[in-house]
């Protein structure tokens, strides 16, 4: 098997806000991202599965049910798996410190690095003060986010039937919003401040469904993402290192270098990560080494959004 084909492995991989259960869910991508990833260890930093919507109405397609049943089975052959529940999947933490299937469940946990860092493990709505102190407005802006998602969903069927790849319209507009943007700059700085006082070196969280991983103060603030706007997980390297996946830009990207001639690769399902991982590599270099040699210092574009991000 050559290298291009090799699926990557990973010391652990971080994904949360997921909302299975909800019409806004990537969860075909999401599986692909699980088929073709595998680790040591799984976290699930809450929004797993949306007890919300799903109270409201019951939505639950084939492609939701595998992302459950994909991830059972990493838990049964032996991958250590940790939930730590979120708002959205609150229910489960009437069960922390107690293990389901092979998963442990768990309010917060702490993860030591490869290379020795203490990474303090939470889905962070605690730090969220309108989930915290006005649980009726949570619920009137998850409709607003929901309203979001519908209108994104029909914005990428179009997109779809031209001929392009997936682009969250939905987190376009949550990035140029000052209100929203102000709020995850809040919630980032403090989300980093409880860090600190927990004495750890870092911190991994979901529930703002914005991905980042950067230094606030002495404190690594790493924020995986989702799997409803962007299609982000946080991976750890075998040698500590943390990475940023942007599997839907990835994916895209990989896409568009693939050969006319090469027609199987037209589904996520044909196009292995590993094939994909080489690709954006090697795509990557090519761009910065050019960039570099040409000292542009134009505009980035919306396309330049960074596919994945290393500290």
């Amino acid at each position: 098997m050559t290298a291009m084909n090799t699926k990557p492995h990973y010391r652990t991989v971080w994904i949360s806000d997921v909302h299975l259960g909800t019409r806004g869910c990537q969860a075909e991508l999401l599986v692909d991202f699980l088929n073709e990833v595998t680790a040591d260890t799984y976290y699930l930093v809450g929004d797993i599965i949306d007890g919300w919507r799903l109270k409201k109405s019951w939505y639950w397609p084939e492609s939701h049910h595998a992302v459950i049943t994909n991830i059972m089975e990493k838990a049964k052959n032996g991958t250590k798996v940790i939930f730590v529940p979120g708002n959205h999947d609150e229910f489960a933490r009437e069960f922390v410190d107690m293990t389901f299937g092979h998963v442990d469940v768990r309010m917060n946990d702490i993860h030591t690095t490869a290379d020795g860092k203490r990474l303090l493990v939470i889905h962070g709505d605690e730090f969220d003060g309108v989930v915290k102190y006005a649980r009726w407005l949570a619920y009137l802006g998850d409709t607003a986010y929901n309203l979001a998602i519908m209108l994104n969903r029909y914005f990428n069927a179009a997109r779809r039937k031209l001929g392009y790849g997936y682009w969250s319209l939905s987190a376009y507009l949550k990035n140029r919003v000052k209100n929203a943007v102000q709020f995850i700059c809040n919630f980032e700085t403090a989300v980093a401040h409880a860090a600190a006082k927990r004495k750890v070196d870092g911190v991994v969280c979901g529930h703002i469904h914005h991905a980042e991983k950067r230094m606030i103060g002495k404190v690594l603030y790493c924020n995986d993402g989702d799997w409803v706007e962007s299609c982000t997980a946080l991976v750890e390297h075998k040698n500590g290192e943390l990475e940023l996946l942007h599997w839907a830009d990835m994916r895209n990207m990989a896409m568009s270098y693939i050969g006319a001639s090469d027609t199987n690769a037209s589904t996520p399902q044909a196009l292995g990560l590993g094939r994909l991982m080489s690709l954006f590599r090697s795509t990557s270099t090519q761009t910065t080494s050019a960039n570099s040699a040409q000292k542009q210092t134009s505009t980035p574009s919306a396309h330049s959004t960074p596919l994945g991000k290393t500290a």
